[in-house]
């Protein structure tokens, strides 16, 4: 199963391993045509009702594979107006090859006729609320018609995400929908037809493009404590810059006194409370859990932390009484595996922290893959282990990412990862946020690489980290 937004993600994923969208929407078009012969003979009498997004454009190349039958194609809107490139060049197609296509420029406009069979593919996934004009209109004469519906990919009005299905929704008699199946679909009281079309298996288990549109943030906010320093200074500095990189408001960052100055030299830029200790205790883990618990935003826990037993203790404490996210990270790790906790926690090892976790040991992480699914599902936690392939699970779904360069052994770029992870998972659930993160740090590293394979520094990211993930002319924050 799979949700709209999930299902973008994935065919942007399978554009970038050499898939395009155009080849999709050809084989998600002749996938609607082979559900059309199941349900009439031909010369059969067809009326296609279509949109302006890819779901109309599905059902534009449907019509061409559909030349035993006596078709029409109405779109609603203007042609000029289509959304995407290749819904527009499979609509010109359609005018070029004189097939009946006729546009609905006002809902007076549209009259349905009579027909055997409807092809709904007004509007896909990713729809909520009630329909509007001329969509509406449309809709009503559809189900009022004695024709067979077949909704293409979802009904015209049914949200494959949120369940907030329209009123005025269409009632379809049968759906094919692409690639798996959408939630909510199954209760509907007509046969569903799952349409292979093509997109690989890889593009879901490898992260890609798709998975940072996912997880990218619309603008800035959120406000994440980092709580880390004492032993070490540049960890918690460097999670906290990366987390503002990534498109937070603010970044606070919570360290001892003595080092609360040379933590503050690193960036101005960030807001550091400093407490009257050396190391973090558990009176300042009390402290600091009602300070946490009233912003409502992300922590990540272990960058510099040190550990010290009392800290390790004190660190246990507080993740036992948090119950917000946190990104766990470093010294803070091997508190996990024991402690019993409400909090939901993004676990960003490496390989020699997960082997000390209690999950496997091995130099290839994806080779493991199945292996750490099965201690997050123990874990009850989601996993990061950060390799040359980074593993990324809930222990139920496992994402790999790819992206990354020898150079990234260097140290800091773990601390910069978490830090991404705790700014993402502000737009998108743990799972989502900790793959983009993992991702986008690595592609980071990847344009680094490009101008120094060997020598760049893990304070580097920070420059490239907004690159990657405002790329391709997305807004930047």
């Amino acid at each position: 199963m799979i949700t709209g937004e999930r299902m973008a993600a994935v065919d942007e994923n399978a554009a970038a391993l050499g898939v395009p969208q155009k080849q999709l929407m050809e084989s998600s078009g002749n996938a609607v045509a082979r559900a059309v012969r199941d349900l009439v003979e031909p010369g059969a009498t067809i009326a296609i009702v279509a949109g302006r997004g890819n779901n109309g454009g599905d059902a534009f190349v449907a019509a061409r594979f559909l030349e035993e039958y006596d078709v029409t194609t109405f779109l609603l809107g203007r042609a000029g107006n289509i959304g995407t490139k290749i819904s527009q060049e499979n609509w010109e197609i359609l005018e070029q090859a004189d097939y009946d296509a006729r546009e609905v420029r006002d809902s007076s406009q549209f009259d349905l006729p009579d027909c055997d069979l409807v092809i709904d593919a007004m509007l896909g996934t990713g729809i909520s609320g009630g329909l509007r004009e001329p969509v509406a209109t449309a809709a009503q004469a559809i189900n009022a018609a004695d024709a067979t519906v077949l909704a293409v990919d979802v009904p015209t009005g049914f949200d494959a995400d949120g369940g907030d299905h329209a009123a005025n929704r269409i009632e379809a008699d049968h759906v094919v929908t692409f690639h798996d199946t959408k939630p909510g679909l199954a209760d509907l009281e007509c046969p569903i037809t799952v349409a292979d079309i093509g997109i690989p298996a890889a593009a879901e288990r490898f992260v890609g493009p798709g998975d940072i549109d996912l997880a990218r943030p619309d603008g800035r906010n959120g406000r994440p404590n980092i709580i880390g320093g004492g032993p070490y200074t540049g960890a918690p500095a460097l999670a906290a810059q990366a987390a503002l990189r990534a498109g937070t408001e603010l970044a606070f960052v919570a360290a001892p006194d003595t080092v609360a100055g040379e933590i503050q030299g690193y960036s101005e830029d960030l807001i550091v409370q400093p407490y009257e200790e050396d190391v973090l205790t558990s009176k300042q883990a009390t402290d600091l859990l009602e300070t946490v618990e009233n912003y409502e935003s992300p922590v990540v826990i272990g960058p510099g932390l040190g550990t010290a037993d009392e800290t390790l203790e004190a660190a246990q404490q507080f993740l036992s009484d948090y119950t917000g996210t946190a990104v766990v990270d470093a010294d803070a790790l091997q508190v996990v595996p024991d402690l019993e906790t409400d909090a939901t926690l993004i676990c960003t090892p490496n390989r020699g922290e997960l082997a000390r976790m209690g999950g496997p040991e091995a130099d290839d992480l994806e080779a493991v893959a199945d292996d750490i699914e099965s201690f997050a599902a123990d874990l009850g936690h989601v996993v990061l282990a950060k390799g040359a392939d980074d593993v990324i699970t809930d222990g139920e779904r496992t994402r790999i990412s790819r992206s990354g360069t020898v150079g990234m052994k260097v140290g800091g770029t773990g601390d910069t990862l978490a830090g991404i992870v705790a700014a993402l998972v502000e737009h998108a659930d743990p799972l989502d946020a900790a793959a983009a993160a993992a991702h986008v740090n690595g592609l980071a590293g990847e344009r680094l690489a490009e101008r120094d394979e060997h020598g760049f520094l893990a304070s580097e990211l920070l420059t490239e980290i907004p690159t990657v993930l405002w790329d391709e002319g997305a807004p930047n924050v």
